[in-house]
Order: C-alpha cells, then structure tokens, then sequence
C-alpha cells in the first residue's frame, strides 16, 4: 500500500540530517561571478557527492529509515542512473543487496557506476521505467521498493540541502532547482520555506520535456504531449503525477523553461569561471537563473549532479 502524501515537515529534514551526517558530503556553496550586469548567482555543487549526486542524500535517508525486516529483502529502486547510484552505495554501506530498474538509454558510465556499486541492473525502455514509477510497483524484481522521487524519507533526506543553503546564504532570495520526478524541489523547498517563507523556489526544465510548466498552464498535473529524450536525461520527465503536484504546490513557486543550447552555454559557463563539471540535468537551474526571469538575486542554483562521459561533456560545450 502506498504511504499518504503528507507534507515534509522541518523536523522530518532536520532527523534526515543526522542520520546521513556520516555519509552525506556537506557541499559548498561557491559564488559564480558573472560580472555586475548580470545577477548574483551562488552554485550548490550537488556533483560534489561520493555519487556526484544529490540522490544520495535521499537514498541514504530511505533505507536508514528502513525497518529490520524490510533490509533483509533486500531493496530496489528506478534510475536513469543517479537515484541508482545513490541506493546502491547506501544499500552497499548497509550490506544489503541492490537491483535496480534502469532506463536502457541510460549514459553508459552511470550504469557502469550503478554495477560497481553493486547493483543488479535491470534494463527497460523510458516508458516502462515511468510507468512502474507512477505504478510504485514492477513484477520483474523483488525486495523493497525505495521511490526515486515519490517517498517521503528520500525527500526528507533532500531536504538537508535548504537547511545549507539556507545557513550558508542567509541572504538568498531564489532557490532554482531542475525538475525530474520533483523530489529534489519539493525537498529542498520544503526546508528552506520552513526556514524563510519568502525566499522563491523556482523549477527549471528543459524545453523538450517541460510536464511542470505544462502542469501550471493546464491547472493540474499533465502528461507533457511533445516528450523528448535528450543529453538532459537525469530531469525532465514525460508528466506529473497528481502525488508529486501534490508535494510540490506548497512550496514551488513557479518554473522556467530552458532551450538545449542555453543548458550547453550553462554547462560551458560553469566549466570555465568555476571549474565545475555538470552533467544536463545540473546545469538546467544556472539556465534558468541566466534567462533574468528569476530576478538578480542572491540566487541559488542546485547543481544537481556531474555523471557525464567527459567526452560527451567536451562536444557538449564546444563552440
């Protein structure tokens, strides 16, 4: 039976942070200067992780929080490789076994990471890997299921980011983060509400798999209706389900809309004033943020993660 949806409270993120203390890098926030004309723009560097992935912070959470008997079943997850990644080294320092449902066009060095992790991977197409989501159920694995978006202590555990970033930028007046499933903003907008109710949180998706802005204009949770995969696999999902609408609406404030060519100028941008390498998906919030639509700041960009073929990444951000 799946749990209610019930709103992450300050506590919920607060215990979250003491049980991933051990586990869980606590990332700097670095400055990313752009120059006076342009806004003012702290990057949270999320690639920072063991994993180069915020989804650890989730994971490591979730199976923490995990009963005696449901670790000795094991557990499962649904990855396009970060949430993957995440379980598999959370399920490995507990040691318990790991399988994990993954999106076949997955980049091959995130599967490679997830196996070496210890995974058990098992490959589906996008549409079967979004379906046993919604579903929270896939009759080709057993153990317990840890969501990858939709489960309250794995957004707990992304809650731990809004109480850095909050503690680290007191100042902050836009909190942009990507949207994928909507765990990692409804987690981190959760926390930093809590703290600072005024501060805007603010999604960002690309324009080829946009659901929440969809979403927005349609009044409800949608099906995007012109889905495309693309280098930004790690965000951008195919619709919102009507939990996750649910979960974000208190505490999202609105999204933004980013082309592909702005996500690689994003990407390029972060390698050359900041030294960072970002995967798409990390460099979707810094997209937005450069469009002027979230104001001059302080604002914070989720740099979600950097799990990219580096030779990817260099034809990415060629010129």
């Amino acid at each position: 039976m799946i749990d209610p949806v019930r709103p992450i409270e300050l506590a919920d993120v607060e215990a979250a942070r003491g049980r991933i203390s051990g586990t869980v890098l606590r990332t700097p926030l670095v400055k990313l200067d752009l120059g006076k004309d342009l806004p003012d723009i702290r990057l949270k560097l999320e690639n920072l992780q063991p994993t180069n992935a915020y989804k650890i912070r989730g994971a490591a959470n979730a199976v923490a929080s995990l009963s005696d008997e449901e670790r000795s079943r094991g557990v499962w997850t649904i990855s396009a490789g970060n949430a993957g990644q995440g379980v598999a080294y959370a399920a490995r320092a507990a040691g318990i076994p790991c399988s994990v449902v993954a999106i076949e066009t997955a980049p091959q060095t995130k599967l490679d990471r997830m196996r070496a992790l210890g995974a058990t991977i098992i490959p589906v197409s996008y549409t079967e890997a979004w379906k046993a989501a919604e579903a929270h159920e896939f009759d080709r694995v057993d153990g317990t299921f840890v969501h990858p978006f939709d489960n309250h202590e794995f957004i707990s555990g992304h809650g731990t980011m809004g109480l850095e970033i909050v503690e680290d930028c007191p100042d902050v007046q836009t909190v942009i983060a990507a949207i994928g499933g909507g765990g990692l903003i409804t987690g981190v907008g959760s926390a930093v509400k809590a703290l600072k109710p005024d501060v805007r949180v603010i999604g960002a998706e690309p324009e080829t798999a946009s659901p929440y802005a969809f979403s927005l204009a349609q009044g409800g949770p949608s099906k995007f209706p012109e889905w495309e995969a693309s280098f930004v696999d790690g965000a951008g999902g195919q619709s919102v389900t009507q939990r996750m609408w649910d979960r974000m609406q208190p505490v999202v404030d609105g999204a933004i809309t980013v082309t592909l060519d702005q996500v690689r100028e994003a990407m390029r941008l972060m390698a050359e004033k900041a030294r960072v390498v970002s995967e798409g998906a990390g460099a979707l919030a810094l997209a937005a943020a450069l469009t002027g639509e979230a104001g001059d700041g302080p604002i914070v960009c989720v740099v979600s993660g950097g799990n990219i073929d580096l030779k990817k990444f260099s034809s990415l951000i060629a010129d």
